[in-house]
């Protein structure tokens, strides 16, 4: 089944900022962006959560844009909204929270960032 839906923990209004390029690639994709962010109200012309617990629709990805000494909390809070999928940006690397993530059953992917791997796919037709 694919996932679709993804919440960007840490979307930055910034249009500078890497997480606000690769939630634009997401959603012009075809991917549902859930911007989490307890700092503003709206990324991108979309309500803004402040924590993953917050969002009343089912997450598939939870995308992580933090340091990786804040990973942690957010993946309980992914474990706990039954997300299937745990993924840390490039330079996210928390070895603890992705052993937490897989002993509850979520796919991780770590130091790796959604839109490239997304396009590397399609261009080679994986998608």
């Amino acid at each position: 089944q694919e996932s679709k839906t993804i919440a960007i923990v840490g979307l930055s209004p910034n249009q500078a900022r890497d997480s606000n390029s690769v939630a634009i690639y997401l959603r012009d994709n075809g991917y549902t962006i859930i911007p989490v962010n307890p700092k503003v109200d709206e990324v991108l012309g979309l309500r803004c959560y402040p924590s993953l617990s917050d969002i009343p629709t089912k997450i598939d990805i939870v995308d992580v844009f933090r340091r990786s000494a804040d990973v942690l909390p957010i993946t309980e809070a992914a474990i706990a909204i039954k997300a299937k999928v745990l993924w840390l940006q490039l330079d996210v690397i928390n070895k603890q929270a992705a052993a937490l993530a897989e002993k509850a059953g979520l796919d991780v992917v770590m130091n790796e960032c959604t839109a490239r791997l997304h396009s590397r796919l399609e261009n080679r037709g994986l998608l």
